[in-house]
């Protein structure tokens, strides 16, 4: 057994620069969040040092632990360790902390710092991330490898989580962990910086719960590790060290290290208090921190070269003797996988598998199914061709229509209610739990080689709308399933009616709101979701049954530009309808096409030529050239528009002449039928308001 200290003179040197650090990066930028990386400097240290598998020449490495900053508020712990790993950031982008364009903002962003995984900063986030990153593992082993036993594979890795009292308090967190107990994710390691402080002050003022006994209970291991408990606070490495290697040897339980810290240590008079959490230290109490480190309390930024040198080489050395063992073990796997190679290649591309087009379903003119109903019978279809993609529901899957068929679930064995379901299934049972839902999804996303989707009932997308949101953020294609789009769900009345929900998430840059009126459209609109690989979508679909209006082949151009004439003007003439300029434009989304479909009939009849466009995603119609946009909305044509949600964003597209067919207060338990009728959605009720805005352009 090795006698060498865990950490040389060097490492502790390096670690008291490290709070130096965060202490001036602060002060320079006026703002920030010291408290947190002067008090874990030492954790973070440890992790990118001696304890997680990374290499900072190549941040995204396949082999990597991950890590994730669910503290986000810290972000200087994690750019820190970054600048003394080597991994692209130096010293001066410290200086550049919280600027525009510098690679340190306030909080960890995706795709912006090099080294970091995910978003973070909506306190438990993070963690739910984590937890996807967790569950992505497993899958990605079981798609790769599944003769291997799980931990020896050459897709195995970690994934670390740092969270805080605030993180601990979200509900977020609650409902993340409580699935990661019962997922058996042994690879997923969080440590809890239990510092008893909240921006208000202690945190007993809102929190006084026993979080071991909380995560027990969820299924944890959970390892306590106190610096606080001697006569005087002692940071001890080592027992961290053993925690974490307690932790990594437990394979059936993730693992949550309780670390009894004090926010600020060492600083002088403002560590443990309040005011070290979300604010400048002060000149004088960062002078008197570098003091107590043995540091010079005149020097700013200041990391002595041959300080560096180590920690880079350092990183540099463990790296290269990880990347020598994975290479090796990735090339006799590769050799003896053909097969897996080749998928593995492709997915690493991010290009879709050759046929899925082909593998899809098609439906004839004039045929009825709800759009969800759709929806399941293509995700069934696209199961054989696509492995990568999986998923499931909050507890809905029977009437989201998001189990693909005869696919296995995604459970440890101990919990696995039939034969086949397994570690390494398909599909996902997220239970009640939209938020932590959406949040795992982004967190499967981000880890690169998988697709992921999962669905609720569209009222409840506002229970995991701040995942969706950082999904558009960060662009990762998350896929969020919500059928009952409508007062179509009938009489589960208005707390099941979605009414304000599709503005609402059209509000979302980068998310893409994709209503399909037909289940042609249905199919297409996944496959376009599948090709944008960097742009989280939200598939909207119907309870209630839906006329096939739109051909394969239509539906396949119309949904990919995002709104098409689905029905073009025409005028009688001989006993035919020959095309015509269009009087009246009536473009609507999902059900509503119908209703549009059915006020044409009427406005025709009457020798009005009346286009119907569907417009399934409106962002995707933006994305258009403006000749596409107004040849299919002219200019000099009179605009109605047709959805049964508030009137909100409408107006831009019908112009002032135009009219907006909306509806902007809330249902009623009734029939769906009924509701359409008694709110204006019918046939009759459009070309009524049609024959108003003529009416109007014509004075």
């Amino acid at each position: 057994m090795s006698t060498e200290p865990l950490l040389s003179d060097l490492d502790r040197q390096a670690i008291a620069v490290s709070r130096a650090l965060a202490a001036d990066a602060v002060e320079k930028a006026g703002s920030g969040h010291p408290g947190t990386p002067i008090s874990l400097a030492g954790v973070a240290y440890l992790l990118y040092q001696h304890e997680m598998r990374g290499d900072p020449a190549d941040p995204r490495w396949l082999g990597r632990d991950r890590f994730v900053l669910s503290a986000g508020h810290a972000s200087l712990l994690q750019y820190i360790q970054l600048v003394l790993a080597g991994y692209g950031l130096e010293v001066e982008d410290l200086r550049q902390l919280r600027q525009k364009g510098s690679l340190t903002p306030g909080h960890p962003e995706y795709r912006h710092t090099p080294g970091v995984e995910t978003t973070t900063g909506p306190l438990g986030a993070g963690f739910s991330n984590a937890v996807g990153l967790a569950m992505a593992t497993r899958y990605e082993h079981g798609l790769l490898d599944p003769d291997t036993p799980l931990g020896e594979s050459v897709f195995d890795h970690h994934v670390y989580t740092i969270m805080g009292d605030g993180c601990m308090q979200e509900g977020v967190t609650a409902e993340a962990a409580s699935l990661a107990g019962t997922q058996e994710l042994g690879n997923l390691i969080a440590i809890y910086d239990d510092n008893d402080i909240s921006i208000e002050g202690g945190t007993d003022i809102a929190f006084t719960e026993d979080p071991s006994a909380r995560f027990e209970a969820y299924g944890w291991q959970v390892i306590d590790v106190d610096w606080t408990a001697g006569e005087a606070y002692q940071e001890d490495y080592d027992a961290l060290h053993t925690a974490l290697d307690h932790a990594r040897a437990e394979t059936r339980r993730p693992s949550l290290i309780r670390l009894h810290t004090v926010i600020a240590w060492p600083a002088p008079t403002k560590q443990g208090d309040e005011s070290s959490h979300g604010a400048k230290l002060g000149g004088e109490e960062v002078a008197g921190l570098k003091t107590t480190l043995g540091l010079d309390p005149d020097q700013a930024f200041h990391v002595p070269e041959e300080l560096l040198a180590h920690t880079r080489s350092q990183a540099a050395r463990r790296a290269a003797a990880a990347r020598a063992d994975w290479d090796a073990r990735f090339e006799a796997w590769r050799q003896a996988h053909p097969d897996q190679a080749d998928l593995l290649e492709r997915l690493e591309a991010g290009q879709l598998p050759m046929g899925l087009e082909q593998s899809l379903p098609a439906w004839e003119m004039g045929d009825s199914l709800a759009t969800r109903a759709a929806s399941g019978k293509v995700l069934s279809a696209l199961a054989p061709v696509m492995p990568e993609l999986w998923g499931g529901s909050a507890d809905l899957a029977g009437s989201n229509n998001t189990t693909m068929a005869g696919q296995p679930s995604f459970l440890p064995a101990s919990v696995a209610p039939k034969e086949g379901d397994g570690p390494y299934g398909r599909t996902i049972h997220f239970g009640v739990r939209e938020h932590a839902m959406g949040g795992i999804l982004n967190g499967i996303a981000l880890d690169g080689l998988t697709r992921p989707y999962g669905g609720t009932f569209m009222v409840f997308s506002d229970y995991m709308r701040p995942a969706v949101r950082l999904a558009a953020l960060m662009g990762v294609g998350s896929v969020f399933v919500w059928s009952h789009d409508s007062i179509g769900v009938g009489e589960d009345g208005p707390t099941h009616q979605p009414i304000e929900h599709l503005a609402a998430l059209r509000a979302i840059p980068g998310l893409a709101v994709v209503r399909p009126a037909d289940a042609n459209e249905t199919a297409a609109a996944w496959v376009e979701i599948l090709c944008r690989s960097q742009e989280p979508a939200g598939l909207v679909l119907s309870r209630q049954n839906l006329t096939v209006y739109a051909t394969p082949g239509a539906a396949a151009v119309g949904v990919r530009q995002g709104a098409y004439v689905l029905a073009e003007a025409g005028e009688p003439a001989d006993g035919e309808v020959t095309t015509a300029a269009p009087a009246v434009v009536l473009v609507a989304t999902g059900s509503e096409v119908g209703v549009a479909m059915e006020a044409r009939e009427i406005l025709q009849a009457e020798g009005v030529p009346t286009r119907v466009v569907s417009a399934p995603c409106l962002e995707w119609f933006a994305q258009q050239p403006e000749d596409y946009r107004v040849s299919v909305l002219p200019d000099d044509a009179v605009k109605v528009s047709v959805e049964a949600g508030v009137a909100m964003g409408w107006r831009e597209l019908v112009g002032d002449s135009g009219e907006v067919i909306s509806l902007d207060h809330f249902g009623a338990s009734a029939p769906g039928t009924q509701l359409f009728e008694d709110y204006g959605f019918t046939g009759e009720a459009v070309a009524q308001r049609a024959r108003q805005a003529l009416e109007r352009q014509q004075r």
